[in-house]
């Protein structure tokens, strides 16, 4: 897919689920949702159809069941709301959001040691 739709928090919630367990029907979304938190089903049915429309999830009838897959990959979303969020935030710059997340963050060694290796990796492709 050329562009990756933009997904909102709680569509986000939805998406999850079709990723970690596609194809999945609307019931079968509405019961984990509604074990996780307070999700009225009508709610989740409107997250479907927006979803649906935004062309991230695609839908085939199977007897009364809707079966729900993705028609977005989780890691292009997941690229396209980083950089959307370093544009908005940082104005693009990842150098001082990586600063402040350092910074403001209780790191443990373990992940200290992963960014570090992370790091390496980059300087010496």
């Amino acid at each position: 897919m050329s562009q990756t739709p933009r997904i909102s928090e709680t569509e986000w919630e939805v998406m999850k689920i079709c990723w970690a367990r596609s194809p999945v029907t609307a019931q079968e979304i509405i019961e984990t949702l509604a074990a996780q938190d307070d999700w009225h089903p009508k709610t989740v049915k409107t997250l479907l159809n927006r979803l649906v429309k935004k062309r991230a999830l695609g839908f085939k009838k199977e007897g009364r069941a809707y079966l729900y897959e993705p028609l977005v990959a989780e890691q292009d979303c997941i690229t396209a709301e980083s950089q959307s969020f370093l544009d908005r935030v940082f104005d693009g710059a990842l150098q001082p959001m990586l600063a402040h997340f350092v910074a403001s963050r209780k790191l443990s060694p373990k992940e200290v040691a992963e960014l570090k290796t992370l790091l390496k990796q980059k300087d010496n492709p």
